[in-house]
């Protein structure tokens, strides 16, 4: 059965969506997009970003947030770059989904399970991991790689 091109166009904007999600929350916990209480801001510094990140791991020993806050954001910045060029996006794929359901179970386990139910962390999770499943990703390196 051939694809339509419906279902190649929802697998690049899905892949685009997280993509970008991920580039946005990079660029706004490194001060890129504004300072902190701009408008569309929700961190603006590292320092804010901090806050939130100690809340939300403070079930773990203080020395290990800074680290995987760190970790966290690199995998956030590196996912968000490989989905947006389409560079091993099954990898990136399942890197994503799987750095989201840990930020969904710290989320409620810190939090109460509201809090990753109402930021939609389970679902971009949820997301990542059938983007992982398609046979190809049109418009990506990966496409350019495979067609040599």
């Amino acid at each position: 059965m051939q694809q339509s091109k419906y279902y190649n166009l929802a697998a690049i904007y899905l892949r685009a969506a997280l993509a970008l999600g991920y580039i946005w929350l990079v660029a706004d916990r490194l001060g890129w997009l504004g300072t902190y209480g701009q408008p569309h801001i929700s961190w603006g510094d590292w320092e804010h970003f901090m806050v939130l990140s100690r809340k939300t791991m403070s079930f773990l020993p203080g020395a290990l947030v800074t680290p995987l806050a760190v970790l966290a954001t690199l995998g956030e910045g590196i996912f968000g770059l490989m989905l947006l060029i389409g560079l091993f996006t099954r990898i990136a794929a399942i890197g994503s989904g799987a750095l989201t359901l840990a930020f969904a179970i710290s989320m409620t386990i810190s939090r109460g399970i509201d809090s990753p139910i109402g930021y939609s962390v389970f679902t971009v999770s949820a997301a990542s991991f059938l983007l992982a499943t398609l046979p190809e990703y049109k418009w990506s390196i990966d496409q350019l790689i495979s067609k040599k």
